[in-house]
């Protein structure tokens, strides 16, 4: 913008601080004012916008993965499930039947087989998961499990539940998890059993 003399109006050069005809004060023109009209509300109506065109996406892109996972994904009468992935396919079978053999350790004494059992194959292994429910406090089941599992196996508490692990060799391995959960099972002790097998790296 430029500069004019407060007492002649005469143009003074850029940064000029005096007018060199008078010698008074330079004084720097002021454009006028932008008009507010409306800025204030275009600003909150494009944040708006933007905020729901982003909520629409997001919602467009969960409702394409459901899409997928329920194109991908088979239930056969028995409760079988099958699933594709880019990876490969991975079955699960609800099974109430589990036997020590399947399970690669005992199964606690007098325990009930409960819902919550099954069998799956992945691309890069398999498992099989048995649940059962016992009267015998966790600390009796503990102990059985830590004689029978011996003292290569690992054991890790976290707010009342238990965990045993034991590496059978480095691709197959068992994990008990003890817990008492009164509300749930009745005051019954709940040991989960999974045992897993890689058969080749993932």
């Amino acid at each position: 913008m430029a500069n004019f003399c407060a007492r002649c109006g005469v143009e003074l050069p850029p940064n000029a601080q005096s007018c060199s005809s008078c010698g008074a004060a330079a004084v720097q023109s002021v454009a006028a004012p932008a008009k507010s009209g409306g800025s204030a509300l275009k600003i909150i109506l494009i944040i708006v916008a933007i905020i729901v065109g982003l909520g629409i996406l997001g919602l467009g892109t969960l409702g394409y993965i459901g899409y997928r996972i329920a194109k991908n994904t088979h239930v056969d009468a028995n409760g079988r499930v099958t699933m594709n992935t880019p990876a490969g396919t991975i079955t699960t079978t609800p099974t109430d039947n589990i036997s020590a053999a399947d399970l690669g350790v005992e199964i606690y004494p007098g325990a009930e087989s409960t819902r919550g059992g099954m069998k799956m194959e992945m691309p890069n292994g398999s498992g099989i998961t048995g649940v059962f429910l016992t009267s015998d406090s966790p600390a009796q089941v503990l102990a059985f499990y830590k004689d029978k599992l011996g003292p290569a196996a690992t054991v890790t508490s976290i707010l009342g539940n238990t965990t045993v692990r034991f590496n059978i060799n480095p691709q197959e391995f068992v994990h008990v998890m003890i817990n008492a959960n009164t509300r749930l099972d009745k005051g019954k002790t709940r040991i989960t059993i999974s045992h897993t097998k890689i058969t080749k790296a993932p």
